[in-house]
C-alpha cells in the first residue's frame, strides 16, 4: 500500500508555483518517484513537499522535495514558503528550522501573509555547481545557443542555490521561445545534474524580471530559488544591490544577499487553494 494511498495534502502555490504539501511525520512511509509522478496526473504541480520526521534534533521536519517528473530537488524557496505557513498555522509558531537535502533551512513569519525563507549561501565554485569542466569564474561561462557569430543565447551566470541554475541575461525575457530553449540548455553535457535555466533583465539597481524553465518541471510561473541565484548572480556582476525586488511571471520576490554570511533571504506570500485526499486507485498499478 501506498503511503500516499487516503493520505491528506494541501493544494498551494507559492506567486503561481504550483506546489503540493503532505505530511507523512507520522511515519506512514517514504514516497518513491513512480508514487511522485502518479500525483502529477490528475494533481498537477511543480513540486512535491513531502514532510517526514526529522533527522537533525531541533528542526521541525525533513523535507523530501519531487519535481513532478519524479526526480528530487535539493531546494525549493517556494515550496519551503508553503511548508512554513502549513506548519506555522498548525503549531502557532512563527518561526522554525527544517532539514532538506540543502542544507538547514531557517524559516519565519516576518508579518501576516509573507514568509521568509533563508536559503542558506550561494555556492560559486565549477565543482560545486556542478559544472562537467572547469571555469574558474562563473559570473559568465563559455556557453551559447545557435549559431556562433551570432547566439541567440549566451555567456550565462552559473550559481548553485542547492540546485544548479544557469542565468542569461537579456534585454526583454518574453523575446524568447523558452519552452524551445529550456530543455536543450537543461540537458546541456556542461550540467552533469542537469540545471534550472532563467532568462533575466536588470531593470534597475533594485529591479530584476526573469523566466524560468525549471529542471524536472518545465516552463514555471515562479521559481524561488532561481530568483535568489539570479540576485546573487547580478549582485556578483555589481549590476544590482544585494537587495532586490524580483519580478517573475507569479508575481514579486524580496531577495536579499546578506552581508553579514552571504546568506540569501527570500520573501514573498503563499497562498492555499484547497484540501484533499489522494485517491488510493492513483497507486494500484505500481
Amino acid at each position: 500500500m501506498s503511503a500516499l494511498a487516503n493520505h491528506a495534502y494541501a493544494k498551494m502555490n507559492g506567486i503561481g508555483n504550483e506546489i503540493v504539501v503532505v505530511d507523512l511525520r507520522d511515519g506512514a512511509g517514504v514516497v518513491t518517484p513512480a508514487e511522485a509522478r502518479a500525483v502529477a496526473g490528475p494533481l498537477p504541480y511543480d513540486q512535491l513537499m513531502v514532510l517526514q520526521q526529522p533527522q537533525v534534533p531541533g528542526t521541525e521536519a525533513f523535507i523530501r522535495i519531487y519535481n513532478n517528473d519524479g526526480s528530487e530537488a535539493a531546494a525549493c524557496g517556494n515550496g519551503m514558503r508553503c511548508v512554513a505557513r502549513r506548519v506555522f498555522e498548525s503549531s502557532g509558531k512563527r518561526a522554525l528550522t527544517f532539514e532538506t537535502r540543502a542544507g538547514l533551512l531557517d524559516c519565519w513569519q516576518p508579518e501576516d501573509g509573507l514568509y521568509t525563507v533563508d536559503m542558506g549561501a550561494p555556492k560559486f565554485g565549477w565543482q560545486d555547481i556542478p559544472l562537467a569542466e572547469e571555469f574558474r569564474d562563473t559570473r559568465a561561462i563559455e556557453l551559447q545557443i545557435g549559431p556562433i557569430d551570432a547566439p541567440v543565447l549566451h555567456t550565462p551566470s552559473v550559481v548553485s542555490m542547492g540546485n544548479p541554475h544557469a542565468i542569461f541575461w537579456v534585454d526583454d525575457v518574453n523575446a524568447y521561445d523558452l519552452g524551445r530553449f529550456g530543455p536543450l540548455l537543461e540537458n546541456h553535457p556542461i550540467f552533469p545534474e542537469r540545471a534550472n535555466i532563467t532568462l533575466a533583465h536588470i531593470v534597475d539597481r533594485d529591479h530584476i524580471t526573469m523566466r524560468t524553465w525549471e529542471r524536472g518541471v518545465g516552463l514555471t510561473r515562479a521559481c524561488g530559488s532561481a530568483a535568489c541565484a539570479t540576485a546573487v548572480a547580478a549582485a556578483r556582476l555589481r549590476r544590482t544591490n544585494r537587495k532586490v525586488n524580483v519580478t517573475l511571471p507569479g508575481g514579486d520576490l524580496a531577495i536579499e544577499w546578506r552581508d553579514g554570511d552571504d546568506h540569501v533571504l527570500m520573501t514573498g506570500p503563499a497562498e492555499l487553494e484547497f484540501e484533499g485526499r489522494f485517491d488510493p486507485a492513483l497507486f494500484a498499478g505500481l
